[in-house]
C-alpha cells in the first residue's frame, strides 16, 4: 500500500472544528481514499479585536490505488 501526503490550507468563520472540516470536504471533492489528516497550524484572522475568520494548515493523508 502507498500513502500520499498533501497540504492543504482551510477557513471557517464558525471554528478550528469547521477550518478543518472544510479542508476534507473541499479535498475529497477530487481524491479518493482520504485517510487522515494532521493539523500542522492554526491561526486566526482578528479585526477589530475580534477572530473574523480561523484558517488550519492541514496534511492530508490517502491511499494511491495500485
Amino acid at each position: 500500500m502507498i500513502v500520499k501526503v498533501i497540504e492543504v490550507i482551510a477557513s471557517s468563520e464558525k471554528g478550528i472544528e469547521d477550518a478543518v472540516q472544510n479542508a476534507v470536504t473541499e479535498i475529497s471533492k477530487t481524491v479518493r481514499n482520504v485517510d487522515s489528516v494532521y493539523v500542522k497550524d492554526i491561526k486566526a484572522h482578528v479585526k477589530d479585536g475580534k477572530i473574523t475568520t480561523y484558517g488550519v494548515i492541514c496534511n492530508v493523508s490517502f491511499r494511491v490505488d495500485a
